[in-house]
């Protein structure tokens, strides 16, 4: 028994001797089991902190114009919020008709497409036969039910969603404003709670926390930008749920890589059952495939490029673990999350090094 505990002390030893290693791995520790466990309670704290990083960097700029940090809070804080509630009541009733108009167009589309796969077995019978596009038929028609069933569903709980939403309101511009305004006295009464001798996961914070601010700053200008250009593209072609559908546009890109392709198929959808296999339609998708490209080789790397540094098979896999575990929340954090263990590692001393801190 003592044999097979050696090479477990040794690795302990190795990890974990240092002090400064055991403060890094307890914070990671508290940290995750606050998230798991009081998620969804503390949403409207998260809400407001990605909201915080997202106008610091404007109030530093305001800062560095030597503008005292109140006025250049009280000036960030009115501006943003007032173009936030301007876009939110134009585009909220806009989505609200679009995704009634689309309800109630539902059923012909379904129809006009069981139309065009009870072609198919006549056109291509070595490669689909009746029988399968009948399942696949009843397999549409019972999607589209449920689908129906969901919007009304969330129509009859729409009181609670507003009432949730009128409270979200308030409370984080509230927490916003404060987070701003008092930022160096929350960060000394936050790190008053913290052992004095954290050298190392000082050194791991400053490098996530300058990546994270960076990271939300670009995501929420990517999303902007994608969705009001999509827009415009669709509305100039004359594309139905032109609004709906540059939304979820804009939405896509908070998932990289899978959220394009996902996308894709209603655009494509909605395109084809308004003009069917047409020139409209081909300008509609090569429109909306340059939009793609142009937002993943160009806009990607100049608001990312310092920001990112993570091999594409981590940023799927951190999406799919942390979108599992947190959802939406879960989504938009993937990155930020899978740079955080990046720079864990990354730090962690490893066998003969010396720890950070020492001297």
């Amino acid at each position: 028994m003592s044999g097979m505990m050696k090479p477990l002390r040794a690795w302990y030893d190795r990890h974990f001797s240092d002090p400064q290693v055991v403060i890094l791995a307890l914070l990671l520790i508290f940290g995750t089991v606050i998230i798991v466990f009081a998620g969804r309670l503390i949403a409207p704290l998260l809400a407001s902190v990605i909201f915080a990083y997202l106008l610091e960097g404007a109030v530093q700029t305001l800062q560095r114009w030597r503008m005292p940090r109140l006025l250049a809070v009280s000036l960030v804080f009115v501006v943003f919020f007032t173009v936030f509630i301007i876009t939110l009541l134009g585009v909220v009733p806009m989505l609200s008709q679009q995704v009634s108009q689309l309800v109630r167009e539902l059923p012909s589309m379904v129809v006009q497409g069981q139309n065009v796969l009870l072609q198919l077995p006549e056109r291509y019978p070595q490669f689909i036969s009746e029988e399968q596009v009948r399942q696949l038929m009843g397999t549409i028609r019972a999607e589209a039910t449920l689908l129906g069933q969901r919007v009304v569903t969330l129509s009859l709980s729409s009181a609670v969603h507003v009432a949730t939403f009128l409270v979200y309101l308030i409370v984080v511009p509230l927490m916003v404003f404060f987070m701003l305004k008092d930022k160096s006295v929350l960060l000394n009464w936050v790190t008053s709670f913290l052992p004095r001798d954290r050298g190392l996961a000082s050194e791991v914070w400053a490098e996530v926390n300058l990546k994270i601010a960076s990271y939300v700053r670009g995501k929420f200008i990517e999303i902007l930008i994608v969705w009001a250009v999509t827009y415009i593209t669709f509305a100039l072609f004359g594309l139905n749920y032109a609004m709906l559908l540059s939304v979820m546009v804009g939405i896509s890109v908070i998932i990289p890589y899978v959220g394009a392709a996902v996308v894709t198929l209603p655009v494509a959808l909605v395109a084809y059952f308004q003009w069917g296999l047409s020139a409209e339609f081909g300008w509609v998708l090569l429109a909306y495939a340059v939009i793609q490209f142009l937002d993943g080789n160009i806009l990607v790397p100049l608001l990312f490029s310092e920001v990112v540094n993570l091999h594409p098979v981590a940023i799927i896999a951190a999406v799919i673990v942390f979108g599992g575990l947190w959802g939406l929340w879960g989504v938009f954090f993937a990155i930020p999350l899978a740079t955080l263990i990046q720079a864990v590692i990354r730090s962690w001393p490893r066998h003969g090094e010396v720890p950070a801190g020492e001297s």
